[in-house]
């Protein structure tokens, strides 16, 4: 049984779970999946047109007749791991399809693993099946295979992210995912809740809502209102809140419009939960970030948003050492992390990006200096989260099941998302309990992460 590591990088989606078996003679293809929740939702709907044509999904590099490599290229330190995933998987394989982020550079690819069989951008789903075929012709079985698909999952099936929009309107210095993802392009209200709906009627009881603002989902399309539903985040979080399930938000900007979720979080319509990229607190480093820089404000925010629903669960990343970021800017995000007492907190030090603008600002820190405010800030964050989860001992809450072993039942609160939050373990008398069962449990112990509880 393992807890919350404080270092836990919060762009990591869970590590796909693929457990299709294929029959004999089946074509079947391996999928690595690399990044974030929302190219974990790319990876599920490539794997999922392949299986409609026929296609089977290996677990494995051995069983595979090619393998996709969906990769991510967020920092340099992402890239260098999508590159060394590409070079396992040609190892092991030799039969290498790459896509997702890092796919925008195809040539930086080729560079380094030149017998790579095709490079496809992200969610280039046509692309990427032109490149299947190309190497893996399908072979279906008429009787069995070429059938409506069911939506293939890589996570466990009792929760499921929920993309409702790519792409991002945002010019942060430090970011160059809308160079690689275009600019904001917002799905259908509608078609978000058909899909919704299915899931919950597949069993999923957690909708974790992602894309890169979700706070400005429908703007593009104007909220359009089509087939009942409006395409505004109030409106979505509302008609998901209306299915039975968990709602999660993800990725959500604090626009003042954002105030109108929480009285659905007091009335239990979504869980009472936000995560929230605020990234600094110092105006001028929010400046340089090409960000808004109204930390005060966003105090005041957080203030509204806990006399509404004292229960909420305020989430956030942040980066340390952005260039020319001096000591009094860095204490002054300390000092605003004390006042906003934020529940769950990730970190980054900065990292140059090939292609972002903050590549060229001067003053960029020492490499010594920014882990010495990494070690300085996720102090700060591990003592505020140990004292908030002190708080919660005594409480009865209610629990989502993750995973069962023989020492325990792995849970998550309401407060907590998968992989990048923390946990609630039970220990005891676990055994009538099933994975997805949602039970009552009453904190008996916690941590500087996570709690352990007893079920009611």
């Amino acid at each position: 049984m393992s807890t919350n590591p404080p270092n836990l990088r919060p762009d990591l989606a869970p590590k796909a779970k693929i457990s299709n078996p294929s029959r004999p003679g089946q074509p079947t293809i391996g999928m690595v999946s690399l990044g974030c929740p929302k190219a974990l939702v790319d990876s599920e709907r490539i794997l999922t047109r392949l299986r409609a044509e026929g296609y089977g999904v290996s677990p494995d590099y051995s069983g595979a007749d090619a393998v996709i490599v969906n990769t991510c290229g967020f920092l340099d330190s992402a890239k260098a791991e999508s590159l060394d995933a590409i070079g396992e998987a040609l190892s092991e394989n030799g039969r290498v399809i790459v896509t997702g982020c890092l796919g925008a550079e195809p040539d930086y690819i080729r560079e380094h693993h030149p017998k790579i069989l095709a490079v496809t951008g992200p969610h280039q789903y046509e692309q990427v099946l032109d490149a299947v075929h190309s190497a893996v012709p399908p072979s279906p079985d008429p009787f069995i295979d070429l059938l409506p698909a069911q939506q293939v999952s890589l996570t466990p099936r009792h929760y499921s992210y929920l993309k409702i929009s790519e792409g991002c309107n945002h010019k942060c210095k430090f970011c160059i995912i809308p160079d690689m993802r275009g600019r904001l392009q917002s799905r259908p209200a509608h078609a978000v809740l058909r899909e919704a709906e299915r899931l919950v009627d597949n069993g999923v009881k957690e909708l974790l809502v992602i894309s890169q603002d979700t706070s400005a989902y429908g703007v593009d399309i104007k909220h359009a209102e089509d087939r009942g539903h409006r395409a505004h985040i109030t409106d979505l979080a509302r008609d998901l809140g209306s299915l039975g399930a968990w709602v999660r938000l993800h990725y959500v900007y604090p626009y003042p419009h954002v105030r109108q979720l929480i009285p659905l979080m007091a009335e239990g319509l979504v869980l009472p939960y936000m995560d929230i990229p605020f990234q600094h607190a110092h105006p001028d480093v929010l400046k340089r970030m090409a960000r808004p820089a109204a930390a005060a404000k966003t105090l005041d925010e957080i203030a509204a948003w806990r006399d509404i629903c004292p229960d909420i669960t305020l989430r956030s990343t942040f980066i340390v050492g952005y260039p020319g970021e001096t000591e009094a800017e860095f204490q002054t995000l300390l000092d605003w992390l004390d006042e906003a007492q934020l529940d769950r907190v990730g970190c980054f030090q900065y990292e140059n990006v090939e292609g972002a603008r903050s590549n060229a600002l001067p003053d960029h820190v020492d490499a010594d200096v920014k882990q010495d405010r990494w070690n300085r800030f996720m102090e700060k964050a591990q003592a505020i989260s140990e004292a908030k989860l002190e708080a919660k001992v005594g409480r009865r809450m209610d629990v989502i099941v993750d995973e069962i072993d023989d020492e325990a039942a792995t849970c998550r609160t309401k407060a907590d998302a998968p992989e990048i939050d923390g946990n609630l373990f039970i220990d005891e008398g676990f055994d009538g309990l099933s994975v997805g069962d949602i039970v009552t449990v009453e904190v008996e112990e916690a941590g500087e992460y996570d709690l352990w509880g007893r079920v009611v």
